[in-house]
């Protein structure tokens, strides 16, 4: 279930403050079903801290922040989520089957007959390309590979929202350009919201939206080719770019000292 307006993911102003400093200031944006929405930024702009939001493991979020119909962290949405974190969250003394079955059984504890659970693991296994190594102790694979084992725990439930914090960093192409069409076969075939993060601009071009975000704001919620025209940009990088320096020259000349009104006014009449 979706919420009313038929979005995966719904914030109006949310908010994060961490001490002093104000991680996320206010933002607004959508993620909607059957899409791969690209969050792009720099690091640390609050892209992860975005992601825990979404998720429902960030402390003093304030705002509205709808998942699947539910407010963020409900008990509910625990089976209808997955997420990838950017250090691979599994077990090294376990093989790759042994770690997908462990998840399997806390995501849904008693739920599931064995035989349909080993059928449900086998799937996200083969989703990920790693049926040839089931077998293999986590510890020793490659780190690549390791992040696939990540993203297979993920995939068990069969989750309605995909929250994938920067899943690519460091992969080669190949292996980068496999786990794109994965991301884009979960969102076309099985209806999935994929919300995806990445630092990488050139990844914006594989995304059907996109968030641009620098210090904690939304600069732009759009489609690549959108942003491209809207800045008559030839790339998503120059149209980020483009954004920034619009942004700056506002901040610039809201801190600009402002002349006395009376002052004004007789400089208008010389």
């Amino acid at each position: 279930m979706m919420n009313s307006s038929g979005l995966a993911v719904l914030a109006r102003g949310l908010t994060v403050v961490r001490g002093d400093r104000t991680v996320l200031r206010g933002i607004d944006f959508t993620v909607p079903p059957g899409r791969i929405t690209g969050l792009l930024g720099p690091s640390g702009c609050g892209k992860s801290t975005l992601m825990r939001a979404v998720v429902g493991t960030q402390a003093k979020v304030t705002g509205t922040l709808e998942i699947l119909g539910k407010p963020a962290g409900d008990a509910s949405l625990r089976s209808r989520i997955g997420y990838v974190t950017q250090d691979p969250s599994v077990y090294d003394d376990l093989t790759v089957r042994q770690n997908l079955d462990y998840f399997a059984a806390v995501l849904e504890p008693g739920r599931r007959r064995r035989d349909a659970r080993r059928e449900h693991v086998a799937r996200a296994i083969a989703d990920v390309d790693l049926t040839s190594h089931a077998d293999s102790l986590a510890g020793r694979l490659s780190g690549g590979q390791r992040t696939r084992v990540s993203l297979a725990v993920a995939l068990l439930g069969a989750p309605e929202l995909l929250v994938l914090d920067e899943p690519t960093v460091g992969l080669d192409p190949v292996l980068r350009r496999d786990l794109w069409n994965l991301f884009h076969r979960l969102a076309e075939e099985r209806g999935a919201a994929i919300l995806v993060s990445s630092h990488v601009m050139d990844e914006a071009e594989r995304c059907h939206r996109l968030l641009l975000m620098r210090e904690g704001e939304i600069l732009a919620e759009d489609s690549p080719d959108d942003l491209r025209m809207r800045t008559r940009s030839e790339t998503v990088e120059a149209a980020f770019l483009h954004l920034v320096d619009e942004a700056n020259a506002r901040r610039a000349d809201d801190h600009a000292p402002r002349m006395p009104k009376t002052q004004a006014i007789e400089e208008n009449a010389r």
